[in-house]
């Protein structure tokens, strides 16, 4: 999960679009500790976390046929070697894509947690419901198959539900969002692929990244955190002269590649290789920052 990018390769600062799913967070200690506390019990047979809206219906998703089928599809292509639209390849269609597939189980999602926008540019008040939000939902395999580890990402639906977004290489991303512990919230700080743990009062780093992204200090405030940030993006957001002079394409040719191929899925290379999908297209740009 090392990220050998230099500062003046990372480009224009990107976050899905505001929905529905950011008025989970609210103000507050009883808000933080809902949020990342245990889940909760539930009538149903599985537990509902307080943290993710409509969760039935994407614990339903990851354990269907379809998200299992492109797994095995995933799975199935080996991983291109490189980056760029060179190293995007087509995953060929099967009638049986898990023939040949060891068994495996999708976990169940969890939250992954981004800072927001405003908080980036440093209009949003420095606090957990401004600050933070609920991006996407990860679910890592129950274990590596054949050597090789995957997460499946899915990405909220206009108007309620979850779509599937991606599937990716590696359990990174799940391993973070797993560590939330009573009273405290995980996030990233996706341009530097860096994971946090917040508390009420402070803003901790859980890798490497996260520790160089607070200059080598061990904890935080939110609001000097927010300074942190502010002075890494507030000049790279859309609209900015760094993202419409051009600063912000390094990135295009693997995402292009694979919006243009909307009809079949491809695999495409890179430090987080991932399966495009017909439709679903994320690539979480901001994540995928090379310079082409």
């Amino acid at each position: 999960m090392r990220d050998t990018r230099t500062p003046s390769e990372r480009t224009a600062f990107r976050l899905s679009r505001p929905s529905r799913l950011a008025t989970v967070l609210t103000v507050g200690a009883t808000a933080l500790l809902a949020l990342a506390g245990p889940v909760h019990a539930a009538p149903a047979k599985d537990p509902v976390p307080a943290d993710i809206p409509d969760y039935q219906a994407a614990l339903d998703l990851v354990r269907s046929a379809d998200v299992h089928d492109a797994v095995c599809r995933f799975l199935s292509v080996p991983l291109p070697q490189g980056n760029g639209a060179a190293m995007a390849q087509r995953i060929p269609d099967s009638a049986a894509p898990c023939e040949g597939i060891p068994a495996f189980t999708v976990n169940d999602p969890l939250a992954l947690n981004e800072i927001t926008p405003g908080f980036a540019a440093g209009t949003a008040l420095p606090i957990p419901s401004e600050a933070i939000r609920l991006s996407h939902l990860v679910s890592a395999l129950n274990a590596p198959v054949n050597g090789r580890n995957a997460t499946v990402m899915l990405a909220p639906t206009d108007g309620g539900g979850w779509h599937l977004a991606a599937v990716r290489d590696g359990d990174g991303d799940a391993v973070y969002a797993g560590k939330a512990k009573v009273g405290s919230l995980v996030f990233s700080e996706p341009q530097i692929r860096g994971w946090y743990q917040l508390t009420l009062t402070k803003v901790e780093p859980l890798n490497d990244q996260a520790r160089q992204g607070l200059n080598g200090r061990s904890s935080a405030s939110l609001s000097d955190y927010q300074k942190l940030v502010k002075a890494r993006y507030a000049d790279k957001l859309p609209g900015s002269a760094y993202d419409t002079t051009g600063m912000s394409s390094g990135y295009g040719g693997a995402e292009k590649t694979a919006a243009a191929s909307s009809s079949t899925p491809v695999l495409v290379g890179g430090s987080s290789a991932a399966l495009a999908l017909a439709g679903t297209v994320l690539f979480l740009r901001r994540r995928r920052r090379t310079t082409g």
